[in-house]
């Protein structure tokens, strides 16, 4: 938890929940060789993840994502010179990793922030993806101007370089903005569509201990515009 509320909450990678996969019995050993091969999936780590976004972000031709809520939708545009955290926010969106987390933290007049969720799913797609962390990418130009989307960096006490944490981002909603973030974190995107949404959602009410709202507010889908 940010201390005073002005800074958003940096992940705790001890709340991601393991969840363990059942055995089954194979016909035979053949068929369980088969099914290893086709199960065997990439898996993202600190080792691969920038090589394999630096990569993947090459051939990207889409800049654009629309997050629906119950509170309805909003449209974020992706910076192209900030490709690390480009490339991350397209594909998990493929993934559909977004799909079913919440808005799990909501600062009155500074941000709202998404992507966890205290939901078993989530843990589990997180285990799929990979357990990896972003380089920062601060000194590009973009500041944390009113709906700029931008990601949290993991816990500082074990981060000293302030690495990103890629499964969740937040949207500055304080006007002009919220400067004293500059430097600190990434933006790597802004809202073009669907701002009052954001509002919507920065004025739920929370609770007296926190800044989870009292209601869920869960992202219905996130989608990829112009495939």
């Amino acid at each position: 938890m940010a201390s005073c509320g002005d800074e958003p909450k940096k992940e705790d990678a001890s709340q991601e929940v393991e969840v363990i996969q059942k055995d089954s019995v194979p016909i035979d050993s053949t068929a369980l060789k088969d099914k290893e091969v086709e199960e065997k999936k990439f898996v993202l780590t600190e080792d691969n993840a920038v090589d394999f976004f630096f990569d993947y972000q090459k051939d990207l031709k889409v800049d654009k994502v629309k997050i629906t809520t119950r509170l309805g939708s909003f449209t974020v545009q992706l910076f192209d010179n900030v490709p690390y955290h480009k490339a991350n926010f397209i594909y998990l969106t493929r993934k559909g990793y977004f799909n079913d987390t919440q808005f799990h933290r909501v600062v009155k007049d500074f941000i709202i922030q998404g992507g966890n969720s205290d939901d078993r799913e989530t843990g589990r797609k997180r285990s799929e993806i990979g357990r990896y962390l972003l380089p920062p990418d601060s000194r590009k130009g973009h500041r944390h101007d009113r709906g700029t989307l931008s990601m949290p960096s993991s816990e500082k006490e074990n981060n000293p370089h302030m690495l990103a944490s890629p499964y969740e981002f937040f949207i500055v909603v304080t006007k002009p903005g919220s400067y004293h973030l500059d430097g600190d974190f990434t933006p790597f995107g802004r809202v073009i569509e669907g701002m009052d949404v954001v509002d919507k959602i920065n004025n739920v009410p929370t609770g007296e201990q926190g800044d989870w709202p009292l209601q869920n507010i869960y992202i219905q889908k996130a989608e990829v515009l112009g495939e």
